[in-house]
């Protein structure tokens, strides 16, 4: 089951894919939002290229864990992309997500200049992890 992430953000939305078996997340690229929110070419091919069986969102979480401002406009985003793709779609908290991504990116040495592009794509690829992790555990009871 290989799952595709959106980190979805006004300008841009990072993209991370699993791999086949649903085990590891990988992020993928930056494309411009609305190149997303229109499916142009550019996220077809993405699409295309992974062939994804479900589509992972990011759900803009308060720290006290509420649907915080941005959370009706992803919302709405994501369903619109689901239904555009064929999709089902999942939603995984975010919470923390662009900053753990910036944390990784210092790690490697990269300016802030040059994260810009990169962090919503590390971003999305964190918290498939965190959906894939819990998808491989299974049910909780």
């Amino acid at each position: 089951m290989r799952a595709l992430a959106l980190d979805i953000g006004e300008a841009r939305v990072g993209v991370a894919v699993s791999d086949p078996e649903g085990r590891v997340a990988m992020p993928v690229c930056v494309l411009p939002a609305a190149e997303v929110f229109s499916a142009a070419r550019s996220f077809r091919r993405v699409l295309e290229d992974w062939e994804p069986d479900v589509l992972v969102c990011g759900r803009p979480l308060t720290m006290a864990g509420e649907e915080g401002p941005q959370a009706e406009r992803v919302r709405s985003v994501a369903e619109r992309v689901a239904a555009q793709t064929g999709l089902p779609l999942e939603f995984e908290d975010e919470r923390l997500s662009s900053t753990e991504a910036k944390r990784i990116l210092r790690e490697q040495g990269l300016p802030e200049k040059s994260m810009r592009g990169k962090v919503d794509m590390v971003a999305a690829s964190l918290f498939l992890q965190a959906w894939l992790d819990a998808w491989q555990a299974g049910p909780t009871v």
